[in-house]
């Protein structure tokens, strides 16, 4: 198969990708709204007087009444294995107080989702989501694949904080995409509302946290974990289970972008997204057209301010790096140097530190948005630190989603067996 029809066929996924979005908000939709207008108006408001400390809730809205056999059909729908749904779900968008990149105060959103039995006091699970453009399409958005596994896990009888980080869900502002550090104080902050609410809601929760993610967020949960290890919110990790990060940017998937073993119209969008965020933070060029080639310079930074649909980003973008990139810039992807080096540098070391708690990361051999080879960087520097991490490879035939969906249902059973 040719470049050219590698990058079609990717493109065909990345709208399949969409439609799957669509397809699963309607079968959400269809059974959820009867229970969710039914919802008690005494949980609709729960806002303090004052919103200034970080992790402060200011809000829930009820969104979500399921069943377990209704969260059954969603999951099946996907394809993930539902052997451990044993309850019903509620689910609720929480609102809380937390920092921007520069420190300053904001706002951010994120789902709570609460099993339908269990024990009364409950553990919490941290699920951070991959890669989004769209604001709707956040957790605590427009019903959509990010609910999957979250519901997944509060079926099995936890509570789940599911951040929508900052700029996407109901947040202000733009997405500072791949940003580590405002994505590690984002999921900090929405434990803490999350712990709050629950208590509310008559669900409370106690001190351990179970950290998962894919994509993105198997990176951010890496990171998180590494916060939650210092001891100074009030919680104890317990367990950590990404899935298919990208823990490695500098060694193993910016060289997988430039040598092609990224697809190349994923390479495009994660690419394009990524400098286009990153350039908020930090001076990597004035004028976009010293990065992207005519006519996509003129249009690619307002392709990610939240309100485009990742199929129609994908559509409006070239099937290659190298028509995408000027010259001089696809130099730099190829050898990073400068402050796109230190940028890389700074969003990097994830997996550079020695957890307690015990550690898998799932990934496919398969994967051509996120090689292996970041996992295996990542379990080699957990090494360095005397902390062997079981690689779960879900073998030849995963691919990036199939990742997640046979990972996720693996990390909660394996939560299961951690006393």
């Amino acid at each position: 198969m040719t470049l050219t029809q590698n990058s079609r066929q990717r493109r065909r996924q990345w709208l399949r990708r969409g439609a799957a979005a669509v397809a699963l908000a309607a079968v959400l939709g269809g059974i959820a709204a009867p229970a969710a207008l039914a919802a008690p108006a005494s949980a609709a408001a729960v806002a303090p007087a004052s919103a200034t400390a970080r992790g402060t809730l200011i809000s829930v809205t009820p969104l979500d009444t399921l069943g377990r056999e209704q969260v059954s059909a969603a999951l099946a729908a996907f394809g993930f294995d539902t052997g451990t749904v044993r309850y019903g779900v509620t689910a609720h968008r929480l609102t809380y107080a937390t920092v921007d990149p520069h420190g300053r105060p904001t706002t951010a959103t994120g789902l709570l989702v609460l099993p339908r039995g269990g024990p009364h006091r409950l553990d919490l699970v941290s699920d951070t989501h991959g890669t989004l453009a769209t604001r709707d399409d956040a957790p605590s958005g427009g019903a959509g694949y990010n609910r999957l596994t979250p519901y997944l896990h509060a079926s099995a009888g936890r509570a789940v904080a599911a951040p929508d980080y900052l700029g996407l869900g109901g947040g202000p502002g733009s997405h500072p995409y791949m940003d580590t550090r405002s994505s590690v104080t984002a999921s900090v902050d929405m434990l803490k509302a999350a712990r709050t609410a629950a208590g509310r809601l008559g669900r409370p929760v106690t001190r351990d946290v179970y950290a998962t993610g894919f994509s993105q967020g198997g990176q951010v949960a890496m990171a998180l974990g590494r916060e939650l290890s210092r001891g100074r919110d009030g919680f104890r990790l317990r367990a950590l289970a990404p899935m298919a990060g990208p823990y490695d940017l500098t060694g193993s998937e910016i060289p997988a972008i430039g040598d092609g073993r990224v697809a190349p119209v994923s390479a495009v969008f994660y690419l394009s997204y990524f400098l286009t965020a990153q350039n908020r933070l930090h001076p990597l060029y004035k004028d976009p057209a010293e990065v992207f080639r005519a006519p996509y310079a003129q249009a690619v930074e307002g392709l990610f301010d939240g309100s485009h649909r990742e199929q129609d980003i994908v559509a409006a973008l070239p099937a290659t790096p190298q028509e995408l990139l000027t010259p001089e810039w696809a130099e730099n992807i190829r050898d990073p140097h400068g402050a796109l080096r230190e940028v890389l540098a700074a969003n990097d070391g994830a997996c550079d530190w020695k957890p307690a708690a015990p550690v898998r990361l799932y990934t496919g051999a398969a994967d051509t948005d996120v090689p292996i080879a970041n996992t295996r960087a990542c379990a080699a520097d957990l090494a360095r630190h005397g902390v062997r991490a079981k690689v779960v490879d879900q073998g030849p035939g995963a691919d990036h989603f199939t990742t997640a969906v046979r990972s996720a249902p693996q990390a909660v059973r394996w939560f299961d067996s951690i006393r």
